[in-house]
């Protein structure tokens, strides 16, 4: 934060030559102010955050960060995962919202481009990046409970409503999920495994695409992935 202040001049202790002191503290103060106007005017502006939109979009939730494991890989947008850029993964807002999240316990904030999807861990709500998560104080404890507000949105859909994914298989076996994400991760960058819980010690590994914003979106998929000989379901979180 930067605080600005403002020299105060006090005069006072006027006596019967007052109006002659007067006048010259009038002079002494005029003269100062215009110096002093004259070094701000040539003193480089510092950019002042920009500010949040009176009606904005706004949800709090769990953030957590994402790093080194996934440093060089293509995110859902297509663009290469950078840990050192400003930027997030989740599936409540759509690619390419911009996002300024405060970390609630700190008030840290930091503006973000959400890029990629996830976090695919019940209970959280955006992924940051290794640099967003540093600027807001997460990388030490893992976790932090943020507000997320929606300064801008791409054209078509809500800043923040449901999503469609389109599942291809669910497995009890993690290697024929793999296998399967494998095959497909060459025609459509945005297939992921989730892990689900069925049991103390029962896991279903589930293959799915997306998000997608609108639900014909998912439909496009699901018809192209079934024309290729795979099982394709809508699923709506």
């Amino acid at each position: 934060m930067v605080e600005s202040g403002r020299d105060r001049l006090d005069v006072g202790g006027f006596t019967s030559s007052g109006a002659v002191r007067a006048s010259i503290g009038y002079f002494v103060v005029t003269a100062a102010c215009a110096f002093f106007a004259g070094c701000a005017a040539q003193s480089p502006s510092r950019s002042a955050p920009p500010p949040v939109p009176p009606h904005v979009a706004s949800v709090e939730g769990v953030a957590s960060w994402y790093g080194p494991g996934f440093q060089g890989h293509h995110t859902s947008s297509g663009a290469v995962y950078d840990q050192e850029d400003l930027t997030a993964a989740s599936t409540l807002f759509p690619l390419g919202t911009h996002l300024l999240v405060t970390n609630l316990a700190n008030s840290h904030a930091v503006e973000v481009i959400v890029n990629d999807h996830g976090p695919y861990v019940k209970g959280r709500q955006i992924d940051l990046s290794h640099k967003a998560a540093s600027v807001l104080g997460v990388i030490g404890p893992g976790t932090a409970r943020v507000r997320m507000d929606v300064l801008g949105t791409p054209p078509g859909g809500p800043a923040i409503g449901e999503r469609f994914f389109v599942q291809v298989g669910s497995f009890a076996d993690s290697a024929n999920a793999r296998r399967m994400q494998q095959r497909l991760a060459a025609s459509y960058p945005d297939v992921r495994i989730v892990t689900a819980q069925a049991g103390a010690s029962i896991y279903y590994y589930r293959v799915r695409m997306g998000a997608f914003i609108h639900r014909d979106e998912a439909e496009s998929r699901a018809s192209r992935v079934a024309s290729a000989g795979y099982s394709a379901v809508i699923i709506t979180e």
